[in-house]
């Protein structure tokens, strides 16, 4: 007798058929760990995956397990305690560490202390997965003044602190957070452009490239020698590229949409790969509308 249409075989076909919205799933799984971070057995349930699974496809494609995202955070919250909180102790179970050992070894992951996380600070920032991996947004009382991409975090906290070497940084999670959520979003599905507050400074010439880089339309591109010439400088070439490689808000100032006059993606501060992604997905976004 055949068994090919038993219940037990259509439901493994099934299972095999079924498309998983990996970026989509990661991307809720990010969120729910970012706030109350549960097992990985719950945020596999909360999510509608296996546990097995969520677990590689997180790691593979953030570069993190789920829960080195969440003593990773969790020292991000440490970092914005010790600024309100009496000693180090107090400040590391608020985060959500059950000893203070175990801070010291989650803090490997960004290359500082619980004990260097003291210093008072001006630059409020926060940092997630976003599906471009590491994303960094630092802002000012008036506005966003950096936003980066990277592999690990503790290289974007140093670049941070290298930029704005006189500054102040801080934990700003409360703020900043709801920010950050429209940037990750825009990754994951571009279909309108970002409208957030932004604070950067620049020479005369920087400022004009950054201001025509936010005229280019979702989904469209420009050859540095077009923005050259749409700023009226056609011999600037370079010192537009230069001003594109200078950015330091990704997205926010969209210099991603600019290539090379062959039609090549150019150059990119944070890797022609994220480049490539952002540009396909603007493409297809432009495309379904």
């Amino acid at each position: 007798m055949s068994t090919s249409n038993s219940p037990t075989r259509q439901s493994e076909g099934a299972s095999r058929t079924r498309r998983v919205d990996w970026p989509q799933i990661l991307q809720s799984a990010c969120r729910i760990i970012e706030r109350d971070a549960p097992g990985l057995e719950e945020l596999a349930r909360r999510v509608g995956v296996s546990r097995s699974e969520l677990q590689r496809q997180f790691t593979h494609r953030l570069g993190v397990s789920p829960k080195a995202y969440a003593q990773t955070l969790n020292l991000h919250r440490l970092a914005k305690g010790m600024g309100t909180r009496r000693n180090v102790l107090d400040a590391v179970f608020e985060a959500g560490f059950g000893t203070n050992s175990a801070a010291y070894a989650a803090s490997e992951a960004l290359g500082v202390t619980p004990g260097r996380l003291r210093g008072e600070l001006d630059i409020g920032w926060w940092m997630g997965l976003s599906d471009l991996g590491w994303m960094l947004l630092g802002a000012t009382a008036a506005g966003i003044c950096w936003l980066t991409f990277g592999s690990e975090p503790g290289e974007l906290l140093e670049e941070l602190r290298a930029a704005f070497p006189r500054a102040r940084l801080y934990n700003d999670e409360a703020r900043l957070y709801t920010w950050f959520e429209t940037v990750r979003d825009f990754v994951l599905l571009p279909r309108e452009a970002l409208d957030l507050p932004l604070d950067i400074q620049g020479t005369a010439f920087q400022s004009r490239v950054w201001r025509a880089l936010r005229d280019i339309p979702l989904g469209k591109t420009e050859s540095y020698g077009e923005l050259a010439r749409r700023l009226g400088e056609p011999k600037s070439v370079r010192a537009v590229a230069s001003a594109c490689a200078r950015n330091h808000v990704a997205l926010l100032i969209p210099c991603h949409r600019v290539v090379s006059s062959d039609g090549g993606p150019g150059g990119y501060r944070w890797g022609l790969r994220r480049k490539e992604s952002l540009l396909l997905r603007e493409a297809r976004s432009e495309g379904v509308k």
